[in-house]
C-alpha cells in the first residue's frame, strides 16, 4: 500500500467515524432484522387482547415480511440515487412512527396496517445500512467491523423469539413494538450528525425495473406466506407465484436489455457476487424455517416457557457475539470464501444433528452440541458474507449489491418458513407432542441438506485477491487501476 501524505489525513478521522457508523448502522440494523421473527412467540397474546382468527394473525408476521422483502432493492436504488443518508433517515423515521403505530393500534386491522408500514421503513434502511457502514470504514479493517455488524444482525434474527416471548410474559406484547420507538429516536440525530452522505452512480431511477421488480417480489412473497396458511393450491397463491416469476423474468431481461438498469445483470457474471448470493438465499431458507420450528419444539413439546426457551436457544442464538468478530478478522487474513463456507457446513450438521436427537422428551444436555455446533456455524457466516457482498462489486453499484442480497435473503427466509411448514404440515402436526417431533424431524433434515448447499454455493466464490480491497476502496489509484487492467 502507498505510504503517501493523503492516506493518514484520511484514515486518522475516519476512525471515529467508523465507529459512530458501526453503532449507528448496526442499532438500526439490529431493529429491522429483529421485526422479522420478533412476534412469532406474541401471537397469542395478541389475539386474545385484540381477536382475529388465525389467518388474522398470520398477517401480522407476513405484512412485515412482505413489504421489506418487496422494497428492499427500491430503497437501495432510492438511496444512491437521492443521498443514502437522506434515505436512511427516511427510512428509520417511517419505521419508527410505525412501531408507535403498532404499539397503540386498537384492532388487529391496524396493527397489520402499521406491520406492513413498519416493512417499509426496514427495507428502505436496512440495506443502507451497509453501504454507509462500508462508505466509513477503511478497506483493510472491514472484515472485522463487518464481523461485529453481522454479529449484532444474526443476534437480532436468532433472538426474535426470546425477546418477543420475554416480553409478551413479562410486560406486554405492545413492548415488542415500544422497544424500537427510544432507539429510533436516538439513532435519528446521530445519523444526521455522524454519518457521512454518499451517492452511488447518479443515473436516473430506473422506474420501469422498480416496478417489475416490486410487483415479482411481491408475487414470489406473497405465494410463500400464504401457502402454509392456505396450501399450494390455493388460486390466489398460484397466481402470486406464476405472476411474480413472470414478472422477475421480465427484471432480468430488463437487467440485460437497459441502458441504466435498476440491477444490472452483469453483477451476476462475477462468481463471487453468483455465489455468496445464492449462499445467502439458501442459508436464510434453511436457518429460517429451522428457528420458527424449533421455537415452537421447545414450547409446545417440551414444555419450556418462551423465556426459558429463548434461554435455552443461547448457545445458538447467542453465539455471534462471540465468534463473528474472529470470523471477520479471519476473513481478513484468509479470505471469505473458505471461512463462509466452513460457517454454512457446520450450521448444516448442527441442524442434522437436532434432527437426529429431536424425541418428546430430549434432555437439554442431548440439544446442546447441536446448538453450540450450529451457533459457531451462524456466527462465521454472517460477517464475511457481508464482506464478500461489497468487495465483488464496485464502489458506486454497492448499494444496489446490499439490495439484492437483502431482498434474495428475505425470499429465502420466507420460503423456509414456508417449505419447511409444508414438510412439517404433511408429516406431523400439533395435535400431540409425538405428532409435532414426526413433521419436525424431516424438516430439519431438508434445512440441513439446504445449508449444505449454500456451502457448496460458498466454495465456487473465487479466492480473493490481496488488492481486491484497495479496488473496492475507491481510490483511484494508479495501482488500482493497474490491478483492474490485469484482470
Amino acid at each position: 500500500m502507498s505510504q503517501g501524505t493523503h492516506a493518514p489525513e484520511k484514515e486518522t478521522p475516519s476512525r471515529a467515524g467508523a465507529v459512530w457508523a458501526l453503532v449507528i448502522t448496526s442499532v438500526a440494523g439490529f431493529m429491522a432484522a429483529l421485526d422479522n421473527l420478533v412476534v412469532t412467540t406474541a401471537l397469542p397474546s395478541i389475539r386474545a387482547d385484540l381477536g382475529g382468527a388465525l389467518d388474522d394473525l398470520e398477517w401480522t408476521v407476513s405484512a412485515y415480511t412482505l413489504t421489506f422483502a418487496v422494497l428492499l432493492m427500491t430503497g437501495a436504488a432510492l438511496g444512491d440515487r437521492f443521498g443514502r443518508r437522506r434515505l436512511f433517515l427516511v427510512g428509520l423515521t417511517i419505521f419508527t412512527g410505525a412501531s408507535a403505530a403498532a404499539a397503540l393500534a386498537p384492532g388487529i386491522d391496524s396493527l397489520i396496517a402499521a406491520r406492513a408500514v413498519q416493512g417499509v421503513g426496514a427495507a428502505i434502511m436496512m440495506p443502507l445500512t451497509l453501504t454507509l457502514l462500508t462508505a466509513a470504514v477503511p478497506a483493510a479493517k472491514r472484515g472485522m467491523v463487518y464481523g461485529i455488524w453481522g454479529a449484532v444482525n444474526g443476534l437480532a434474527v436468532a433472538s426474535g423469539p426470546l425477546i418477543g416471548g420475554s416480553l409478551t410474559e413479562h410486560v406486554s406484547w405492545h413492548w415488542i413494538f415500544w422497544l424500537n420507538v427510544p432507539l429510533g429516536l436516538a439513532l435519528l440525530p446521530l445519523a444526521r450528525l455522524r454519518l457521512a452522505e454518499s451517492h452511488g452512480t447518479g443515473a436516473p431511477l430506473d422506474l420501469v425495473g422498480t416496478l417489475l421488480a416490486s410487483g415479482g417480489l411481491f408475487g414470489i412473497v406473497y405465494g410463500l406466506v400464504r401457502a402454509p396458511v392456505v396450501g399450494w393450491t390455493d388460486t390466489l397463491v398460484l397466481t402470486g407465484l406464476f405472476a411474480g416469476t413472470a414478472l422477475l423474468c421480465a427484471f432480468v431481461r430488463h437487467g440485460i436489455s437497459s441502458r441504466n438498469p435498476m440491477l444490472p445483470m452483469r453483477l451476476f457474471r462475477s462468481r463471487a457476487f453468483s455465489g455468496i448470493n445464492a449462499a445467502s438465499l439458501l442459508m436464510f431458507l434453511g436457518m429460517f424455517g429451522s428457528i420458527f420450528l424449533l421455537s415452537q419444539f421447545m414450547q409446545g413439546v417440551l414444555g419450556y416457557s418462551p423465556t426459558q426457551a429463548g434461554l435455552r436457544m443461547l448457545p445458538w442464538t447467542g453465539m455471534p457475539m462471540l465468534v463473528a468478530p474472529v470470523a471477520g478478522i479471519l476473513s481478513d487474513r484468509i479470505g471469505g470464501r473458505p471461512v463462509v463456507a466452513a460457517g454454512l457446513f457446520l450450521q448444516a450438521v448442527g441442524l442434522g444433528w437436532f434432527a437426529s436427537v429431536a424425541t418428546v422428551d430430549v434432555s437439554y444436555a442431548a440439544q446442546l452440541p447441536a446448538l453450540i455446533v450450529s451457533g459457531v456455524g451462524m456466527a462465521l457466516y454472517f460477517a464475511p458474507a457481508a464482506n464478500l457482498v461489497m468487495s465483488s462489486v464496485h464502489q458506486d453499484e454497492q448499494g444496489i449489491a446490499s439490495g439484492a442480497n437483502n431482498a434474495l435473503r428475505e425470499v429465502g427466509g420466507a420460503l423456509g418458513i414456508a417449505v419447511m411448514s409444508s414438510i412439517f404440515s404433511a408429516q406431523g402436526g400439533y395435535d400431540s407432542a409425538q405428532h409435532f417431533v414426526d413433521g419436525i424431524e424431516p424438516a430439519l433434515w431438508v434445512g440441513a441438506a439446504v445449508v449444505a448447499l449454500a456451502g457448496v454455493a460458498a466454495l465456487c466464490i473465487p479466492k480473493a485477491s490481496r488488492t481486491t480491497a484497495a479496488v473496492q476502496d475507491g481510490k483511484g489509484d494508479q495501482e488500482a487501476d493497474r490491478v483492474l487492467e490485469k484482470v
